[in-house]
């Protein structure tokens, strides 16, 4: 069982309370895990391992830390973070020897998310951090897959909880970390709530507490309808197209309205 440290607080108080100690969001995780007493955790896209490696530095009460990742170019993945296979072994290779100092803690899982998750057991995780593909199918995988495998009061969070899906331009496919946690967040009847640095967590309870506390103030729209309007799609292909002059109206546009 993971230590009781910060459970008498409500997870709002909790995630408050980091947030105010936090200026980046490795260190907000590294206060959520040391003040919720985090024991077992996972972290889903590992890349190049700096984030492993920031968590198993700072938070000593880890006793377990999973890291999931492919580690191979995957076709249809249409996002920058797709490289070359030989590329992604020079990650691993990487990911390894940040990690070499925790060897006793970590558990590589070299797979997606559907190869290799059920390597874990159900319930086993204090906390479970993804930073997958954040394709639509990408998230909806990897939090449906996760959760089960988070106990009664564990938190599962995650990054790019970005309030654009455009978050790399209209050529690659949208991110829909947001809002499609918050949907899961309802089917599942967790509370959610969004944090700065574009990161969202959620814990795990009985299934009738669902809710949505922004904690940001930046998260006001639910829906992707006026994120897919012609307007909206034509502004993202001239941004693409003609970086130089879009900024020159801008520019334009600003000066104007001084």
């Amino acid at each position: 069982m993971a230590a009781t440290a910060g459970q008498s607080d409500s997870p709002q108080a909790l995630l408050t309370a980091c947030i105010s100690k936090a200026q980046s969001r490795e260190q907000l995780w590294v206060e959520l895990t040391q003040s919720a007493g985090v024991q077992r955790m996972a972290e889903i896209g590992v890349y190049r391992g700096d984030f492993a490696a920031h968590i198993l530095q700072r938070c000593q009460g880890l006793t377990a830390y999973y890291m999931i990742d492919p580690w191979r170019h995957l076709a249809g993945w249409n996002k920058p973070a797709n490289q070359d296979d030989a590329v992604f072994e020079e990650f691993l290779r990487e990911a390894e020897k940040k990690t070499d100092f925790a060897a006793g803690k970590r558990v590589i899982l070299r797979g997606k998310t559907t190869e290799v998750v059920d390597q874990i057991p159900d319930g086993e995780l204090d906390l479970a951090y993804i930073d997958g593909d954040h394709t639509l199918k990408g998230i909806a995988i990897d939090l449906q897959r996760l959760y089960p495998k988070v106990r009664t009061g564990g938190f599962l969070g995650g990054d790019d909880f970005t309030r654009s899906v455009w978050q790399h331009g209209a050529a690659f496919e949208p991110t829909l970390v947001f809002p499609y946690a918050v949907y899961f967040a309802e089917a599942v009847g967790a509370t959610i709530y969004a944090l700065p640095y574009s990161q969202f967590c959620l814990q795990k309870g009985d299934g009738s507490q669902f809710a949505f506390v922004d904690l940001t103030g930046e998260y006001d729209d639910l829906g992707l309808r006026n994120q897919f309007t012609p307007e909206k799609l034509l502004k993202l292909t001239l941004w693409e197209r003609f970086p130089r002059l879009m900024r020159i109206v801008r520019k334009t546009r600003d000066v104007r309205l001084r």
